[in-house]
Parts: structure tokens; C-alpha cells; sequence
């Protein structure tokens, strides 16, 4: 029996400790066996939640918005390195990332059926599967200085993939709305309307901010400060109006790209303040799965992850030469899109506090997956890229 007084001090220090803990043992792996970092983080994080640390509860008021402010910071910066130009040039990388994700959430939907799980959780299922994690991809390719064509490619297609599991599951919502009330004009007022108000809203502060930039001639560092404000402004409106603040936020970094509003590559992450909200968003994740049903839904995991992976690779690879890369280079890249954990475990929440009843069942499904993606998903990328000898990474 633990004494009132320290349990009280666990559980005041249980967060802070467990991120302290996370990032010793991401660097010290890092240096060692050039472990993703983000790999670490999860695996602190999931190891806390075995232990049932006191205090470490996802259940905390405000964490859940701590945890969309740092992916929405993720979303920003990676919308802002997605090239629209490039899409013109080249449609065909536009027309692998639509057919991928489809296809992927076809073969995954078909692979559900083989475990009795209801339609509802089968499409929800389904529509995240879509989903290429941006926390994922993003940090593990900052982590390795990683840049040119397959990585390119990798993030263009994370963003279309993050775009369509979104598109999907508001679908999935007007669609259950409908058959549970019969109602359409609040099937279309869940599902339409929060897509199309949520990319307005991200749209108009694209186009806001960087005029409010130039008006002030702000350059450098007062850029990322004003775009991390932005950001959190962006994610709280969303809340208060129940928009989708990662479809926001990605729109909003599209937008202020093409306004030419440029960051330095010294301030990718948002600083310092971007790689503490990285650790904690990992651990936060991690903390989420509940480990009773890891053992039951492991084995649907390991099979969903391997069709998923195999569709995804497929495509790539079928649509290489098409869209300008190698059949090497088109494999390297579906393999790196594996990540899917931290994206897809938001998506779910923020559909579940917007009163979707059948998502609260669908995170308890999915902890099998879940576990393998947030272990082994970022070593994939990592592999991936360094294969495709796009890193420049140096010792220090």
C-alpha cells in the first residue's frame, strides 16, 4: 500500500517524469542503434500504461487538446511542404495518392469481414486505414535530414492519404447519422458541412496570415512564432465550432505555402517547443491503448497492417514509371507511408467527442494494430529512406 503523500507526489510527477524518461531513452537509442526517436517515445509511453503509473491517465482535462495542438502543428508544417505545382506537372502522383488510398480502404474494409466485426467498426476501420501517420513520416524524415525525390513523394502522398481517411470518415459519420435518425439534412450537416467549413476556415487564416506577415515585414524567427499562434488559434475555434482541426491545419499550411511565406529549414518543428509537444504526443498516444485487448485483437492486427502495407506498396510500385520514379524507388516509397498510429488514433478520438457513438468501441478494436504501428511503423520509414539513400545524416 502506497502512502497518501506519495501517491500524490506520483501522480503530480507522472507526466513530466515519463517525458523526461522518453527523451534520455530516445537519444541514448538514437546514438546507439539509430532507433526512430518516435519509436522510443512509444515505447515509454506504452510501457507506463503496463505499469499503471498513478497520474498517467489520458483522462486528464486538456490533454486531449495538448495532444491536437502538436499534431495540428505537424499537419501545418507538413501541408507547407506540399508543392500544388507539382501536381500539375506531374497528375500522376494526384491520381496514385486518390487510387491508393481508395484501394487501401477497399482491401481493408474486405479484410474486416473475416473477423465479425460490425459495418460500423468495419468502415471506421477502413477510413483511417487510409491514413499515412504525418507525426510519423515527418519526424523520422527531419530526424534523418531526408530530401529528394522519394521523399518528396512520400509526404505529397501522406497529405493526400490524411486528406481522403478524413473525407471518408465524416462520410462514415453522415452515414451512420442517416441510418440511426433517417435524418439527411443532419446527415449532411455532420458530415459535408464540417468538411467544407473546416477547409474554409483553414483556407481564409492561409491567406490571412501571410498578408498580416508581409504588412509587418515579420521575417525569421518571428515567422514561426506567428504560424505556432496561428496554429493554436486555428485548433481551439475548430473545437469550439466541432470542425476537424487536423483537416484545418492542413489546409491552412497548403494555403500559406503558396502564399510564399517561407520557413528556414532551422525552424522546422516549431523549435524547441515543437520537439517537447513531438515527445509528449507520442507518449499521449501510447497511453491511449489499453492493453486487455492487445492480446485478443493482435493477430487482426498483424493481418490488416500486411494488407494494408501490400496495397499500398502495390500501387506505388504499378504506378512508378507513370509517375517518373524507378519500380525500386515506388516500392521504398509504399513502404515508407507504413506509420498510420498517431494520425489515425486522433482522428478516432476527435470523432468520439464530436458524439460518434461507434468510434468508442473502434480504438479497443484496433489496439493490436495500433501497438505494431506505433513500434514498428517509424523503422519502416527509416529503413525506407535510408535505402533510398536520401538521408544526410553525420556524426556529430
Amino acid at each position: 500500500m502506497i502512502p497518501s503523500d506519495i501517491a500524490f507526489l506520483l501522480q503530480a510527477i507522472a507526466w513530466p517524469l515519463v517525458l523526461l524518461l522518453a527523451w534520455f531513452l530516445a537519444e541514448w537509442l538514437n546514438e546507439r542503434w539509430q532507433l526512430p526517436r518516435v519509436t522510443s517515445y512509444v515505447a515509454v509511453g506504452l510501457l507506463a500504461s503496463l505499469i499503471n503509473l498513478p497520474g498517467l491517465t489520458p483522462d486528464i482535462a486538456g490533454l486531449p487538446f495538448l495532444a491536437t495542438v502538436a499534431l495540428s502543428l505537424v499537419l501545418f508544417e507538413l501541408g507547407y511542404r506540399i508543392n500544388l505545382r507539382w501536381f500539375r506537372h506531374n497528375f500522376w502522383v494526384l491520381l496514385l495518392g486518390v487510387v491508393e488510398s481508395l484501394a487501401t480502404f477497399g482491401a481493408v474494409y474486405w479484410a474486416t469481414s473475416w473477423f465479425a466485426l460490425p459495418t460500423d467498426q468495419r468502415l471506421i476501420i477502413a477510413a483511417v486505414s487510409m491514413a499515412a501517420s504525418p507525426a510519423g513520416v515527418l519526424r523520422v524524415a527531419h530526424e534523418l535530414r531526408s530530401s529528394g525525390q522519394a521523399t518528396e513523394r512520400v509526404l505529397h502522398l501522406c497529405a493526400i492519404n490524411c486528406l481522403m481517411a478524413v473525407l471518408a470518415l465524416k462520410l462514415v459519420v453522415g452515414y451512420w447519422t442517416l441510418s440511426t435518425s433517417g435524418d439527411f439534412a443532419l446527415a449532411a450537416f455532420g458530415s459535408i458541412h464540417v468538411v467544407g467549413t473546416s477547409i474554409a476556415v483553414g483556407a481564409v487564416l492561409g491567406m490571412a496570415i501571410p498578408w498580416l506577415l508581409r504588412l509587418r515585414n515579420t521575417h525569421g524567427h518571428g515567422v514561426t512564432v506567428v504560424f505556432a499562434l496561428a496554429v493554436l488559434l486555428l485548433t481551439t475555434a475548430a473545437y469550439g465550432l466541432k470542425l476537424s482541426p487536423l483537416l484545418a491545419a492542413l489546409t491552412f499550411g497548403i494555403v500559406a505555402r503558396e502564399r510564399r511565406v517561407h520557413l528556414t529549414s532551422a525552424q522546422r518543428d516549431f523549435g524547441t517547443a515543437g520537439d517537447l509537444l513531438s515527445v509528449f504526443l507520442f507518449v499521449y498516444i501510447a497511453s491511449l491503448l489499453t492493453w486487455t485487448d492487445v492480446p485478443t485483437t493482435l493477430f487482426m492486427g498483424l493481418a490488416l497492417i500486411l494488407i494494408r502495407t501490400a496495397v499500398k506498396v502495390f500501387c506505388n510500385v504499378a504506378a512508378a514509371r507513370l509517375s517518373g520514379i524507378s519500380e525500386r524507388k515506388g516500392l521504398l516509397t509504399g513502404l515508407a507511408l507504413t506509420p498510420m498510429s498517431a494520425f489515425a488514433i486522433l482522428l478516432i478520438e476527435e470523432t468520439r467527442l464530436y458524439g460518434f457513438e461507434p468510434a468508442v468501441q473502434v480504438l479497443a478494436a484496433m489496439a493490436g494494430m495500433m501497438l505494431l504501428q506505433e513500434l514498428l511503423g517509424p523503422i519502416v520509414t527509416q529503413r525506407a529512406l535510408m535505402a533510398a539513400r536520401e538521408t544526410h545524416v553525420t556524426k556529430e
